[in-house]
């Protein structure tokens, strides 16, 4: 019965991180749209998603706060119910208020240092890579589902009413994890200047960031600037382009399935590196490369390896610090990826879009990404020398 109820609070929290997720990023697909009815440039596109991505660092930076004062099960509530009322806010403002995009933001940074230690608190450890795989199959079903959720509704309802259902969904899911949840009842542990100090002192730490950053642009980044890629530079229609997107995304899911055995059986950071690796090398072809078919197959390839990056990663954050650090060091991690890689990244993509073009920005981006690999490798002494890694 306990194993029963844990699994059915793993569940809830990958229902919570997608929704945290999708909140996010629904308005990549809805963007040909608010660029007409907004006026909004390349560099005003990608301006929004920088509001939320700096809300996002700030909620990341308080996580541990707030979990100290509450727990773990109550942040991620917060979180939840933050997140779908700021949406149902937005659905009914007059426009894109950069206020209320910096706000879902705050309310979606909540939850990850939270939810992920509960996950390594429900989880044996032999067993982590498997479960944060699942669990990163969530932010993938949230852009999958994204672009082909927009193009259906869009059919019946306003883009604000598609806003007001991913809102309302977030709040029921908030409830049911707070009546249906037994776990997360530790606190966090609050940042302090001599925590920063042990965290900051770690060489590994200045490795993971750049390499944190990059693949995260390099997924939602890029991910957020593809709509205006397809259909003003290569000259896709909308609905094309959304549903392009969308299947782009399930191959990604479908590795993911398998990804958490091989993270357990060959160590995670192999798998970084060949992940690292065909994500630089597909990014570069994305913008050297161009044709009707090409593109999309080169969205798709550039998809299915930047999406599996990310649980060989944590999982290898979470075997090189102990867990009284592991919330705060993935908070700051995190903080800083979705700074530079969603917020940063698509202002950047659409800064040299406007001076040059989307294929120059994606070239750039690929070079940047594989001249990480080597670094790769500097983590693994790191995990050796903790006798953690296979």
């Amino acid at each position: 019965m306990h194993s029963k109820l844990q699994f059915r609070s793993f569940l809830l929290l990958v229902g919570i991180f997608y929704l945290n997720f999708l909140s996010r990023i629904v308005l990549a697909p809805l963007l040909p749209i608010l660029e007409v009815e907004f006026g909004l440039g390349y560099r005003g596109a990608g301006s929004l998603f920088l509001f939320i991505a700096i809300g996002y660092c700030v909620g990341l930076l308080v996580s541990p706060f707030i979990s100290s004062l509450l727990n773990h099960k109550r942040t991620v509530i917060l979180s939840a119910m933050g997140v779908g009322g700021i949406v149902l806010i937005i659905s009914r403002s007059t426009g894109i208020s950069k206020v209320c995009l910096s706000l879902l933001g705050v309310s979606a940074g909540f939850y990850l240092p939270s939810g992920m230690a509960i996950i390594t608190e429900l989880i044996k450890k032999q067993n982590w890579g498997r479960a944060l795989a699942i669990h990163e199959m969530a932010p993938n079903l949230a852009l999958v589902t994204a672009p082909l959720l927009v193009e259906v509704l869009l059919r019946v309802l306003p883009w604000r009413g598609i806003t007001v259902l991913i809102g309302a969904s977030s709040i029921l899911m908030g409830t049911l994890f707070f009546l249906m949840s037994r776990e997360g009842e530790q606190k966090g542990k609050p940042t302090t200047p001599e925590t920063m100090r042990k965290i900051f002192r770690e060489p590994v730490m200045w490795i993971i960031l750049p390499v944190f950053a990059l693949s995260v642009g390099a997924s939602d980044g890029v991910y957020a600037m593809l709509p205006l890629f397809l259909v003003n530079e290569i000259g896709i229609d909308r609905q094309l382009t959304n549903m392009i997107m969308g299947f782009s995304r399930i191959p990604g899911i479908v590795i993911l399935l398998f990804s958490g055995l091989i993270i357990d059986r060959i160590g995670p950071i192999l798998v970084m590196a060949i992940l690292l690796t065909t994500t630089g090398i597909s990014t570069l072809m994305l913008g050297v490369l161009h044709g009707a078919l090409l593109t999309p197959v080169l969205v798709f390839l550039q998809a299915i390896s930047s999406a599996c990056f990310l649980p060989a990663a944590l999982t290898a954050v979470s075997f090189c610090f102990p867990h009284h650090l592991r919330s705060l060091v993935i908070s700051f991690v995190v903080t800083v990826s979705i700074f530079c890689g969603v917020g940063m990244t698509p202002l950047g993509i659409g800064y040299l879009a406007e001076l040059s073009s989307f294929s120059f920005s994606f070239a750039i981006l690929g070079i940047l990404i594989l001249a990480m690999v080597p670094l790769i490798f500097r983590i693994r002494i790191r995990l050796e020398l903790h006798g953690d890694i296979h």
